[in-house]
């Protein structure tokens, strides 16, 4: 048994890579997994690991792949939402756990769609902030004005080197806009991250891998128990998208619509923690049933 008190930072080695994962709580207790979206890291989740933790929860959030300095390969093809979704899959066989409680917020939660619909039997319940169904949102993208406007970013992002001189203008200055919520701790962590020589283009080349013509096989029904939080002034992801997502789920689910933007777990963080702490409590297994 392994108690950890405080927050870490624990290097995790899988079949290919090493991740920098945080880390809290008793490390046998049931696991929760945390995965983070664009662009920021796991910082994004340290209060509410905090708080899971205290409950009796074993929270683990990695820096993904392109994050990670010892789990970012370089090219496009190093990024699918497979080879992406297999790197969660390895961190949880490398710690020996079997099935977990998955959170994930904009790409992290892309992610995890893909990671719930095809590995059902590993994910005890499932929490997405502000990304929808994979399915939904494409389709939204094609079928609804306003969701082609708030993605018109997209196609932004897959043209080659131009993205990353723009972004790294100024120390990043577009950034800084999206993290006005976020503390000055984790703007540091995030700057720390983005100024590696390769991270930018390794964060980008999840667009450019999975909104090319891809492989991939398409996400469908869910049946995982799952939550869903959208923020009502997301500026990424509209209406037509969040409303339309329960047509995906057969089984348990529970859709929160709060009154805030894209960054929720930064801007409305009680609203977010009492959402998922009810849905994890409702789901909580016995410890002796997750590990292998």
């Amino acid at each position: 048994m392994q108690l950890l008190q405080i927050m870490q930072i624990r290097k995790i080695r899988t079949k290919e890579f090493e991740f920098d994962c945080r880390v809290s709580g008793n490390d046998e207790n049931e696991l929760i997994i945390f995965l983070h979206g664009f662009p920021e890291t796991s910082f994004m989740w340290i209060n509410l690991m905090k708080k899971l933790s205290s409950m009796g929860y074993f929270c683990l959030a990695p820096d993904m792949r392109g994050y990670s300095k010892n789990a970012s390969p370089k090219g496009v093809k190093n990024y699918t939402i497979n080879k992406l979704s297999d790197d969660i899959l390895n961190i949880a066989d490398a710690i020996n756990v079997n099935k977990f409680h998955l959170i994930a917020h904009d790409w992290g939660a892309g992610i995890g769609w893909n990671i719930v619909y095809n590995n059902a039997e590993k994910i005890i319940s499932w929490t997405a902030l502000s990304v929808p169904h994979s399915r939904g949102f494409r389709k939204a993208i094609k079928m609804d004005k306003e969701q082609r406007k708030k993605s018109r970013y997209i196609g932004w992002f897959l043209l080659p080197v131009i993205p990353e001189i723009m972004l790294r203008k100024n120390d990043f200055e577009k950034f800084r806009k999206l993290w006005k919520h976020s503390s000055p701790e984790e703007l540091n962590n995030y700057l720390s991250v983005f100024r590696r020589k390769y991270s930018l283009t390794a964060a980008l080349n999840y667009y450019r891998a999975n909104f090319k013509k891809v492989n991939n096989q398409p996400v469908g029904d869910i049946t995982t128990p799952t939550l869903f939080i959208w923020g009502k002034n997301d500026l990424a992801i509209g209406k037509v998208a969040a409303e339309n997502n329960h047509k995906y789920m057969k089984g348990d689910y529970t859709f929160i619509k709060i009154d805030g933007g894209h960054w929720l777990i930064q801007s409305n963080y009680l609203e977010v923690e009492k959402a998922i702490i009810e849905h994890l409590t409702k789901y909580k297994t016995a410890p002796s049933n997750v590990y292998n």
